[in-house]
């Protein structure tokens, strides 16, 4: 009986002992996860992460896959669709600006000075049946620069217009005034693609109109050098109308100013920025309007 009384007082004490033991346990903050839960759920996050990414990779397998026959389709529509292109040939004046050199002066004090005039050139871009080339024959000879200017147009006319050119050549006549020397650069760029989209398409072109400026395969207008002397042999031509790029928008000229020092007076060469258009048509007499794609030169440059 006694036995019994003792261990039930143990019992009784034990409970006690948890109880308290307890009360001096601080519990765990709200949404604190033990090391071990903490574990199991970083685990399940990573499965579901891993499956994610696989389902992401399917996904992006599935996407070349599509891309990749949607490329073919696009491929056969365009080599049996195509636009037939005829013979054809436009023909346009362009301004350019060649450089001669001057003797100045009488032995033994003469001196050389490079000399930049501005001139016109017939550019004449004719198709005909060939084998997909893009040929440039000039007078003067024309440098490289000129001639990978005729291939980028090309280029240009053949992504505008859909045209299968595969089958065909690209002859690009090149002819300026025999006092002129041999020119290079890209400034035909625009106009020479003008002209082989006038070929593709049939349009006509209006004579009065002339551009300058660079393309690049995007079918973007790109900025030139040589403004005022190709403006002013524009209007020597009787051009009614200059396109140039946008990027023309801003020339610098420079004026004379005046700075007096104590009791000298200097006279100084003083950079201004002016608005092309304005400058032109005022000192020049020739209208201008800018242009930023080969679609704004069709626009403007087409006759009617």
């Amino acid at each position: 009986m006694k036995a019994g009384r003792f261990i039930a007082v143990l019992l009784v004490l034990s409970v006690l002992a948890n109880l308290y033991l307890l009360t001096l346990v601080a519990p765990l903050p709200e949404g604190v996860l033990t090391p071990g839960r903490r574990i199991v759920q970083l685990e399940q996050e990573q499965v579901a992460l891993q499956q994610d990414l696989a389902d992401a990779r399917e996904t992006a397998g599935e996407l070349q896959r599509e891309l990749q026959q949607v490329r073919q389709e696009l491929a056969s529509l365009r080599s049996v669709s195509a636009l037939p292109v005829s013979s054809g040939s436009a023909t346009l004046q362009a301004p350019a600006v060649a450089q001669r050199i001057e003797v100045v002066g009488e032995f033994p004090f003469a001196r050389r000075r490079v000399v930049e005039e501005g001139s016109m050139m017939n550019i004449t871009a004719e198709v005909v049946a060939g084998k997909g080339r893009v040929l440039v024959r000039t007078v003067p000879l024309m440098g490289i620069v000129f001639q990978d200017a005729a291939n980028t147009a090309v280029e240009v006319a053949r992504v505008r217009t859909g045209a299968n050119l595969s089958a065909s050549d690209f002859i690009f006549s090149i002819e300026a005034p025999g006092e002129v020397p041999a020119v290079d650069g890209p400034s035909a760029g625009a106009l020479m693609a003008l002209l082989a989209i006038a070929d593709i398409q049939g349009l006509q072109l209006d004579p009065r109109v002339t551009l300058t400026g660079t393309i690049d395969e995007d079918g973007r207008i790109g900025a030139i050098g040589g403004v005022l002397e190709k403006a002013e042999a524009s209007k020597d031509a009787g051009k009614r109308l200059l396109l140039l790029p946008e990027e023309n928008r801003v020339m610098v000229r420079y004026v004379e100013r005046e700075r007096q020092v104590g009791a000298f007076t200097f006279i100084e060469q003083v950079p201004e920025e002016i608005d092309t258009a304005g400058y032109l048509q005022r000192e020049v007499g020739i209208p201008v309007q800018y242009v930023s794609t080969i679609d704004d030169v069709v626009r403007l440059a087409t006759a009617g």
